[in-house]
C-alpha cells in the first residue's frame, strides 16, 4: 500500500476516499533504558535504545493505520501525519506515536 505524506498521488486520479485512518503505539522503556539515556543526555550523544524504541513504535501505529486503510477498500494512505510524544511517570518513560491519514482508492489518471 502506498503511504504518502501529500495529498496527492502524482500520476494518479483519486476515485474514492475512505476517510480518515488512524493507527497508535505505546511501548514502554525500560528503567534502564532510562537511566542511560539520561546519562547520555547529560554528556551528550545519542540514545541508541530510545531510537529503536521510536522506529518501533512508528512501523507499529504506522502498520496499524495501513490495516484499518484495508480494512475500508483503500489502496493508499494521503495526508499521513506522525506525532511522537514520550509520557512519563511511575518511574520510567512510555513512547507513544500516533499516525493518521487519509485512506483513499487511487486509479491511474
Amino acid at each position: 500500500m502506498l503511504v504518502v505524506t501529500t495529498p496527492h498521488l502524482e500520476g494518479q486520479k483519486i476515485r474514492t476516499y475512505h476517510g480518515m485512518v488512524t493507527g497508535t503505539a505505546i511501548l514502554g522503556a525500560n528503567i534502564f533504558k532510562d537511566i542511560f539515556a539520561g546519562i547520555r543526555d547529560i554528556v551528550g550523544g545519542r540514545s541508541a535504545a530510545y531510537e529503536r524504541e521510536l522506529v518501533k513504535a512508528k512501523d507499529i501505529a504506522v502498520q496499524e493505520m495501513i490495516d484499518e486503510a484495508r480494512q475500508r477498500g483503500a489502496n493508499c494512505v494521503l495526508s499521513v501525519d506522525l506525532d511522537f510524544e514520550t509520557i512519563t511517570g511511575g518511574g520510567g518513560s512510555m513512547l507513544m506515536v500516533s499516525a493518521s491519514g487519509t485512506a483513499a482508492e487511487a486509479i491511474p489518471a
